[in-house]
């Protein structure tokens, strides 16, 4: 296998564990939010209730797969072996190097959240989850460039959290839209979809906020204040993409905050509630473009070190 399907395959992994982990943390935000409504078996919200358990289950399963793979092609590209001869260069990678060791927290944290997946709900099981999953993200954001300046940089704290709001906005649209929300249809279940309809709108609103402001840092770091290193590197276009693709998903999230939850909440009918989680169905699309944008991101080469 030659270098560039190497490449080409662990983009791809970086791409899935992207949408494994948002799925995850979306998921479990609803599974929080639906816990009181979908619990006994004649409950309206019972099968939304059920799907954010079972993508829960689903995505941490494909986190973990996924984060071996990624592992996999890692070693064979820093050892210049082909894939099935990386297994020997695993440990090595593992034991001697900052991405081995960053690699290793996020794996650990997703066993965890994995076990946590399949535990019966307490508090406990709950806060242990929640920990896993800023475990993942810091784990995560040591693989990337951000660790360049050191692990206990200011830098690798910024793209921890820019990858905690980034999952936390991406995370509750693609869970919601393409799992639990259109089990929510039923008019017996309106009132619990016009609440989780504000809590999404709010988490959503928060999550922007650090998204824009951490992923401007992140953005001035990678050019290193040039417009030069975006307009000609292939990561500045990457990057221009990926901006393009949140400015789309703003529009349809402010669309949904700004009139399509003020009628469902307004009129209650059918066709609000299916308008606004229609929306949330295709700025899951999107946001599915932006994590793949993402992952091409983090392993393309920095604009300001193409500019020297």
């Amino acid at each position: 296998m030659n270098a560039d399907w190497l490449s080409i395959g662990q983009v791809a992994m970086a791409a899935i564990v992207n949408m494994a982990y948002a799925f995850a943390l979306g998921s479990a935000f609803y599974g929080a939010w639906l816990d009181k409504d979908g619990r006994t078996p004649v409950a309206p919200a019972r099968l939304a209730w059920l799907r954010a358990q079972r993508s829960l289950r689903a995505s941490a399963f494909v986190l973990v797969v996924a984060l071996v793979m990624w592992m996999l092609y890692e070693s064979a590209s820093v050892s210049g072996e082909s894939l099935p001869g990386a297994f020997g260069v695993v440990r090595t990678v593992l034991s001697q190097t900052r991405v081995g060791h960053a690699w290793s927290v996020a794996l650990a944290g997703a066993l965890v959240l994995f076990g946590c997946a399949f535990a019966t709900a307490s508090v406990a099981r709950d806060g242990v989850l929640w920990l896993a999953l800023v475990a993942i993200a810091a784990g995560r954001a040591g693989l990337g460039h951000a660790a360049d300046a050191g692990l206990a940089s200011a830098a690798l704290g910024l793209h921890t959290l820019h990858l905690l709001s980034a999952s936390a906005w991406s995370g509750i649209v693609m869970a919601g839209g393409l799992a639990v929300l259109p089990a929510l249809g039923a008019s017996t279940a309106r009132g619990v979809l016009i609440r989780t309809a504000g809590q999404v709108s709010n988490v959503a609103f928060f999550a922007v906020g650090f998204v824009i402001a951490t992923g401007v840092f992140d953005a001035l770091r990678g050019s290193g204040g040039s417009i030069d290193a975006i307009v000609n590197s292939t990561w500045g276009r990457v990057l221009l993409i990926k901006v393009a693709l949140v400015l789309i998903a703003l529009v349809m999230g402010g669309f949904n905050r700004l009139v399509a939850m003020p009628e469902l909440r307004r009129s209650a009918s059918t066709a609000a509630a299916r308008r606004f989680v229609n929306v949330i169905h295709l700025e899951a699309i999107v946001m599915i473009g932006v994590l793949v944008t993402a992952a091409v991101l983090a392993h393309s080469v920095p604009g300001y070190v193409l500019q020297g």
